[in-house]
């Protein structure tokens, strides 16, 4: 695929970024694509590898390998490279129904399990990805499916997250009659509101569900299935119900003084900001407001960088990250070896910007809250917090030990929640009737059918916190079980 000799000519070229202290002025994307010829070129750096590993789609020890929905990445990469850009976008939309979405969020396993990735940087897949659907809008190729047939059979979805929203643009295809339902003011779920502007803009979320909804697709939003429709009657009315409600609980601090005022979920704040964003632009004062003010976060992952760049844009004095574990290694690592994601250090986007105006990384390591001390008002006022190691016994056990002597007070008036989500929240499944085992949704592995006939469960839901690649592919394959289910109906009708 590409090139024969690209890989050894042509070196990886990252795509471009608005210097960091320029883009903490406003909230749009940070990055932009490359030129098409730059594209080309790095279309040619994918190899005729044989056995392509980029698209496997696999995990191993519970981090992806490869593409979980299978894209054809060699064969787009070759079409790019003979700027071939129509085909290749026919080739995307195979096995991807948003990669405007993945284009710029997706982590890129893909690019981990790239075989060039052995030895060298590995094909730029992501920035490609993105190239091809851009253009696709751009150039007029994405048109109107709108089904010819319509099955008379009624679909509910309640969540539409990449996984509700994928499996509501399967259905529709098959021309069954979905109807989406969404508890907030606008569709999207996490990728609406738990992502910020600055790595996806939500016009390019409001273009894709505006072109479903002139597909066919229903989307009533602010309905809160459970409170203002009871299951049952939803049942009643829809020939099949696909629950994509997203892993939601959030884990909370259990120490001292975590009932202080400034305590926030990040994402919390994240939704503030970007619903006051969306909303009036921030004239209705309705964001949480950092400027002036010392910030921690605290949890190591992507919505605690998230939190970081928001914050950086709202000119706080300080902020800071912890995080539990040591800095990532710079090189992989025996556990990381290919094609497993590397799971190197990086200077994320929100870090670059925090180092540049701040003059340092924001991240401390091996860190560990022990408790949070209130003012007069009961509004945090400082972190105190201890260094640990990382131990490993001879059982092969890893666990922290804190280290005497590295006790240290921080201030803060605002301090951010980032540690995760414990899993599903039981109130809606417990309505339906539905399985709960280890905090999800229990379905079917091969059908996505939960205890109860007729409902089904996809995404966060139903495999826990993850990628949004990994939700499009529960999407897709739920939709797929569900079409099953409605045609065995049907059929069952017709004799």
């Amino acid at each position: 695929m590409g090139k024969p000799t690209g890989f050894m000519e042509y070196k990886r070229e990252k795509v471009q970024e608005q210097p960091a202290k320029k883009r903490i002025s406003n909230w749009k994307e940070y990055s932009s694509r490359l030129s098409d010829e730059s594209l080309r070129t790095q279309g040619a750096r994918c190899m005729d590898c044989g056995t392509p590993f980029c698209h496997m789609g696999v995990e191993i020890q519970g981090r992806a390998a490869g593409c979980p929905i299978n894209n054809v990445i060699p064969e787009w990469n070759d079409l790019v490279y003979k700027g071939q850009w129509k085909e290749a976008l026919d080739r995307l939309h195979l096995t991807n129904n948003f990669p405007e979405f993945t284009g710029r969020v997706c982590p890129a396993p893909c690019e981990g399990s790239c075989t060039l990735a052995i030895s060298e940087p590995a094909v730029a897949i992501k920035s490609i990805e993105r190239t091809i659907i851009d253009k696709g809008f751009e150039n007029g190729w994405i048109v109107l499916r709108i089904p010819q047939r319509r099955s008379g059979k009624t679909v509910a979805i309640i969540g539409s997250g990449p996984a509700g929203l994928a499996a509501a643009d399967e259905l529709n295809q098959h021309g069954h009659k979905v109807t989406v339902f969404e508890r907030a003011d606008r569709p999207g779920g996490l990728l609406m509101y738990g992502i910020p502007n600055m790595k996806l803009e939500k016009e390019v979320i409001e273009r894709r569900v505006n072109l479903l909804k002139k597909e066919g697709i229903e989307f009533r939003c602010g309905v809160n299935i459970g409170v203002d429709v009871e299951p049952e009657a939803l049942r009643s009315l829809y020939d099949a119900v696909i629950l994509c409600t997203g892993a939601q609980k959030h884990r909370i601090l259990n120490m001292e003084g975590a009932d202080a005022k400034g305590i926030h979920l990040a994402m919390d704040y994240l939704t503030d900001v970007t619903k006051s964003l969306l909303d009036s632009n921030f004239e209705d004062g309705k964001a949480l407001n950092m400027e002036g003010k010392d910030v921690i976060v605290i949890g190591g992952g992507d919505t605690g960088a998230d939190c970081v760049a928001t914050a950086i844009r709202q000119n706080c004095k300080s902020v800071y990250q912890f995080g539990k574990h040591p800095a990532l290694p710079a090189e992989r690592t025996e556990e990381t070896q290919w094609p497993r994601d590397p799971n190197v250090f990086t200077l994320d986007y929100s870090y670059e910007e925090t180092k540049e105006v701040k003059g340092y990384d924001p991240r401390e390591y091996c860190i560990q809250t022990k408790k949070i001390v209130k003012d007069e008002n009961g509004h945090v006022k400082e972190l105190h917090t201890i260094q640990m190691e990382k131990v490993v016994s001879d059982e092969g056990y890893e666990y922290f030990e804190e280290l005497p002597g590295t006790e240290r007070i921080w201030p803060a008036q605002h301090v951010f929640v980032a540690i995760g989500f414990e899993g599903v929240e039981r109130a809606l499944p417990a309505q339906f009737g539905v399985d709960v085992i280890r905090n999800r949704i229990h379905a079917s592995a091969k059908t996505y059918e939960t205890n109860v006939p007729g409902v089904f469960t996809a995404g966060d839901a139903r495999r826990g916190q993850s990628l949004v690649v990994w939700a499009i592919k529960e999407g897709r394959e739920a939709a797929a079980s569900v079409h099953q289910f409605l045609q065995a109906q049907i059929e069952k009708v017709a004799l």
